[in-house]
């Protein structure tokens, strides 16, 4: 019951400041407030995008050099190991 009261209050909430908000929008100085507030609102989205393009940018370029890192190793091992196998392959050669 009490989380129905807290949605219900929520609705009302919304609703009222739908219609605070229209009557505000119909003067047109509430109508200058409301297209500053948006227009602030719309800079701010703005930044935190472009910020987030930044961040994901930067993270794929750490992702891609430790992909690269990683090939690499893996071509060190499997070049180690070869030469390992070969030496030994040599040693079991020479022994005979």
């Amino acid at each position: 019951m009490e989380r129905m009261k807290k949605v219900l209050w929520f609705v009302v909430g919304l609703a009222g400041g739908f219609v605070a908000a229209h009557f505000v929008n119909k003067d047109p100085r509430g109508h200058e407030v409301l297209a500053e507030v948006d227009a602030r609102i719309t800079e701010f989205t703005d930044r935190i995008g472009e910020a987030y393009r930044a961040q994901e940018a930067k993270i794929d370029g750490i992702a891609e050099d430790v992909k690269d890192a990683a090939a690499n190793a893996v071509e060190a091992a499997k070049d180690a190991a070869s030469s390992a196998v070969d030496a030994a392959h040599d040693v079991v050669k020479n022994a005979d």
